[in-house]
């Protein structure tokens, strides 16, 4: 009752915008197609650095789609297991469902037929390791997280996010069909990512969370701890990127990459101890910018190392 409640508020605060009460924009942005782009970056990645060449284009093209549809299905569950909290928070109150657009069986329906067809194609086009591996995030996020881990504990972000973390992983084993040490590195980098990321982002909105009860780090330890965290997490961070040059995955325009890109996440950082204004959204949108372009640096050592320097050896 209280969940509709809040969504036919907000549904009536609509009323009279040039928007549909339900369009494919509405089951896209279900889907948080941003986070899911970022996603298949990562996974793209990890496809071109499982192999010494480039991967085929058929199979990185079926693995970022079988990827994408999954993904959308676990960001539908969290859409609406969160459809209460998001209605009384400003920065979600006009998501699908919380803004009274989408039915929440329809959200069901949908997250149960992309997801199936994600699973279905990795399953049968890509190989099972990775339909499985899929599948388990999924649980994970979708259902673990998001009915748990989220509302249990302000390290929700840290444990939640091994499961954000496996995208390159999926990449990797999309060319391999094996868990190997480069898929877990990628992963790990992506996992120590997570916390400041999302943190930065949690002391933005500190208000908002406490207002819905959900026990993220700032609400819970105050602003202090959950800054000297986000600096702690970030030399972590900085130190674990340059494993892959350390062990001969990329070469000196990644490491060069993952050293400038670094010293720049350690001084937003900085700023945020230093309580500089707007500090904790300008570090959660430099985290952005961070992991794409890292990413990023990553295929263009690998690309540049196989086929310029390949081509005059």
């Amino acid at each position: 009752m209280r969940l509709q409640k809040d969504i036919t508020t907000n549904l009536e605060a609509t009323r009279g915008d040039p928007i549909d009460a339900i369009v494919w924009r509405d089951y896209l942005e279900l889907c948080k197609p941003k986070v899911v782009a970022l996603m298949l970056l990562c996974a793209t990645v990890g496809m071109f650095l499982a192999l010494p060449g480039l991967p085929p284009v058929e199979l990185v093209l079926l693995t970022n789609l079988g990827i994408a549809l999954v993904a959308g299905s676990a960001a539908t569950v969290n859409h609406i297991i969160d459809a209460r909290i998001d209605a009384k928070m400003a920065r979600t109150a006009q998501r699908p469902i919380a803004g009274g657009r989408i039915t929440i069986p329809s959200a069901i329906f949908f997250s149960a037929v992309i997801g199936t067809t994600g699973i279905t194609i990795l399953a049968l086009w890509v190989n099972p390791l990775t339909a499985w591996l899929n599948l388990g995030s999924w649980i994970g996020y979708g259902v673990i997280y998001s009915m748990y881990l989220k509302r249990a504990t302000p390290q929700n972000i840290v444990i939640g996010g091994l499961f954000g973390a496996a995208p390159p992983l999926f990449g990797w084993t999309a060319i391999t069909n094996q868990i190997e040490s480069g898929g877990v590195l990628l992963m790990m980098i992506i996992f120590i990512w997570t916390p400041p990321h999302f943190w930065a982002l949690a002391l933005d909105r500190k208000e908002e969370y406490a207002k819905v009860d959900i026990p993220m780090l700032p609400v819970i330890y105050g602003d202090r701890i959950t800054k000297l965290y986000i600096l702690g997490y970030t030399l972590v961070l900085v130190m674990v990127s340059i494993m892959p040059y350390i062990i001969g995955m990329s070469g000196l325009i990644y490491l060069l990459g993952a050293i400038s890109l670094g010293a720049g996440f350690v001084f937003r950082s900085s700023q945020l101890m230093l309580g500089r204004p707007r500090a904790a959204i300008l570090t959660f949108r430099y985290s952005i910018v961070y992991l794409m372009t890292l990413f990023l640096a990553l295929v263009i050592d690998h690309v540049f190392v196989n086929t310029v320097v390949n081509a005059f050896s």
